[in-house]
Formats: structure tokens, sequence, C-alpha cells
């Protein structure tokens, strides 16, 4: 491009879109290592729920670890730098997706891992909003760029991740509709609730919403809206409240929406909520294997085409 030359308007949001996204891979997932009743899933599938990341369990009709279907679905949608955050120890993350701590190459992706280090006295991860600052920590360039983060657990569609790459603010979060995710009713009932101001910024978040809360919180469409842990945050603005996160009361960990609400009430419009309407494909515990190899037989038939 010469020196000097200024895109056209309509086509200057290109070179703003982030091409970095943080994958949070180093939970306990304890959840998935309970034990369950159903018979139908075979023996190696549960040995490896038993001792994998979740993301690492084989599934599917092409017999691939679930984060290959999330980091495609990355691929897809434009992103390029990704960065995985595991365990201090992990070493099958490694022997899957590149040796190296750091620019691995994974069909066309550029992936480095961030350690999760767990603090002295402490016998797990310190939470999602910990596992973010390290990886600013670790990769100090995040500290003045954008970048997404999401689960490692959700395979999230490539138009999400388009849509949170292509937004111009600086901090987002994709707001699902609550009517269209297909959780049981018990499990949806418990999602965080979202309150939206002008313009869909975000104002507040409401944790184990009550029932006679519940209409306090719906958008101008009439529509709740739930967060499935996918974000986009401004580096630069964003690292302050996660190096002074508090803990939180009763899970005793640093999570990221307690530094999203601390960063919003702080910088009030900060934060722009994107609505979508659809369900979200989860792989939390051993009973949503069978539903997860169903969707990706339907969508993912053939080897993937990167």
């Amino acid at each position: 491009m010469p020196i000097g030359y200024r895109l056209p308007r309509e086509f200057q949001h290109i070179k703003k879109m982030l091409n970095n996204i943080i994958i949070l891979a180093g939970g306990a997932s304890s959840r998935m290592k309970k034990e369950t009743a159903n018979k139908a899933i075979n023996k190696t599938t549960i040995a490896q729920a038993n001792t994998r990341n979740k993301g690492l369990i084989e599934i599917g009709p092409n017999n691939i670890p679930f984060l290959d279907y999330l980091l495609y679905n990355i691929k897809q949608a434009g992103y390029q730098s990704i960065f995985i955050v595991i365990g201090a120890n992990d070493t099958m993350f490694p022997s899957i997706y590149g040796s190296k701590e750091a620019n691995n190459t994974f069909n066309g992706l550029n992936i480095s891992y961030v350690r999760q280090h767990i603090p002295e006295g402490r016998t797990k991860p310190f939470g999602t909003a910990d596992a973010v600052f390290q990886a600013m920590e670790q990769y100090p360039k995040l500290k003045t760029e954008a970048f997404a983060v999401c689960n490692c657990d959700n395979l999230y569609s490539i138009k999400v991740l388009r849509q949170l790459r292509q937004t111009n603010s600086k901090n987002a979060l994709m707001g699902y509709d609550r009517d269209a995710l297909k959780f049981d009713e018990e499990r949806i009932a418990k999602f965080a609730l979202m309150k939206l101001g002008n313009q869909n910024r975000l104002l507040t978040i409401l944790e184990k919403p009550r029932k006679t809360e519940v209409d306090h919180y719906r958008d101008p469409n009439g529509k709740l809206r739930v967060s499935m842990n996918i974000f986009k945050f401004d580096g630069k603005q964003f690292y302050p409240f996660l190096l002074n996160c508090p803990v939180h009361p009763e899970r005793n960990e640093k999570e990221l929406p307690t530094a999203l609400l601390n960063m919003v009430h702080e910088y009030p419009k900060s934060v722009e909520v994107i609505p979508v309407s659809e369900h979200v494909i989860d792989l939390t515990s051993k009973e949503d294997i069978g539903i997860v190899n169903t969707y990706l037989e339907d969508h993912y038939p053939n080897d993937l085409v990167w």
C-alpha cells in the first residue's frame, strides 16, 4: 500500500478487525469427570472424558478433538492468532497443536500457549479473569491490542465469531436470545441475564435471577439476553480491571464478568451487546457427549477442509 494512502471510508473497518483470540482451556473440567449412567458412550470416550481436557475429547464422525471444530470455525471467521490457555504442566495440547510454546502453525493458524500457573495455597486455577490476565502478562502485545475470548468447550458459530470480529466497538459480548437456547429449562433459568441500555450498551449482569426479576431484564424487543462467554476486549482499557479483579465471594475465583462489570461501572457505555438468536453447542459433562456427536454428524459429516 503506498505511503499516505487512506482506505475509502466503506473499507476502513477492515483494518480494525481483530485477529487475536484467547481460548480458555485451563480449567479443571470437574463436571466432565463425574460419573454417568449413560451406557451409549463407548469406553474410549469415557476414558478420554476422565483424563483429558474437554476440548481434547475425540468426538464426531471424524473422531477428532472437539477443539478442532472450534478452531475451524475461528479460522473461517478470519482470526489468525490463537492463544490457548492451558495448565502449567500440560503436555497434551502441545502434542496435538504444536510443540513450541509460541507461534505453532496449525492448518494456517498461529497457535501459542498460555500457561495458567496456580498461585501458592490453591489446588486449582484462579478463574477466567486470571486466565486472561496471565495471557496478557505472557504476551504483552495483548495489553495494547484488541482480542476475543471464548471457552474451549463451546462450539460458537462462524457467524457469531465473525460478528464479534467485525464490530467497531472496543469492547463487546454476544447477547444470546434465551428462548433460542436448547438446553433444559432448569439449566437456562440459572443463566445470568444482561440489562441493556441505549444502543445495546451493557448496563449490568444479574446472576441467578429470580422469576420475579426476569421481566425487568427484557431488551427493547422483549428478549432476555444471556452471555455464553464469548467477548471482545480492548487490551489497553481492560488490563487494569483484570489486574485489580476481586475474588468472587462464593466461587473463590477471579471471574471475567466481575472485571467486565467493574469496567462498565467506571466507563459507562463502553461495552456493546451484540444480539444473536441461535443455540450454542456445549460440551460440559458426559451427558452432553451424545448431543454433541449428533450435531457434529449433521453439520460436519466430512473431513474439515481448512
